[in-house]
């Protein structure tokens, strides 16, 4: 596999080796002494699928420590634009932006650490499946508006299907004027 770190602490792109022959193809999908190997030691209690028609975007999603998420993101079927937000107190690459496309040809898995908003845009119909290093818990539930102004996110959409609660979340800024999130 490829393993590519980015300028984001603990954000890595992974590109699986894939072994095609005439039959079809066949990939390990996640190893544990493998991923080790590379930094990634988070144990994932929690496995989730979701389905979305194309233009639709779900996030930006996270929850609050204690119970905060990793999570290990790709695409089953389909293509999506992954995007997620620093929202670590301290990183030297908070509140920025980093874009990864995740397709079902190429397999890519993005591992996203804890303190991270993360939300994603179907650019065709597609399954998404997620490990996360923590249960789901609603009172920690929190997120970031899609169209927060101050983030500006390129969701290369025009027509954009949003959820009534995802419409409703707080900007960015009204997260730290609540201090839910600090700089």
């Amino acid at each position: 596999m490829q393993v590519i770190k980015t300028e984001f602490e603990g954000l890595i792109e992974i590109i699986p080796t894939i072994y095609n022959d005439q039959r079809g193809w066949f990939y390990e999908y996640y190893k544990d002494q493998v991923f080790h190997s590379i930094g990634i030691t988070e144990k994932f209690p929690q496995e989730n699928i979701s389905f979305s028609k194309k233009n639709v975007v779900r996030g930006l999603h996270f929850q609050m420590p204690p119970y905060a998420q990793a999570k290990l993101v790709s695409v089953m079927a389909g293509k999506v634009l992954d995007v997620v937000v620093d929202i670590r107190t301290g990183s030297k690459t908070f509140g920025k932006v980093y874009y990864c496309e995740l397709d079902s040809i190429h397999r890519k898995m993005l591992m996203v650490p804890a303190g991270f908003a993360h939300g994603f845009v179907a650019q065709e119909d597609s399954i998404f499946f997620y490990k996360t290093s923590n249960l789901y818990h609603k009172e920690s539930e929190q997120g970031i508006r899609w169209n927060d102004p101050e983030l500006n996110i390129d969701w290369q959409v025009s027509q954009p299907i949003i959820s009534e609660k995802d419409q409703v979340l707080p900007t960015f800024a009204e997260l730290l004027r609540k201090s839910v999130i600090s700089r």
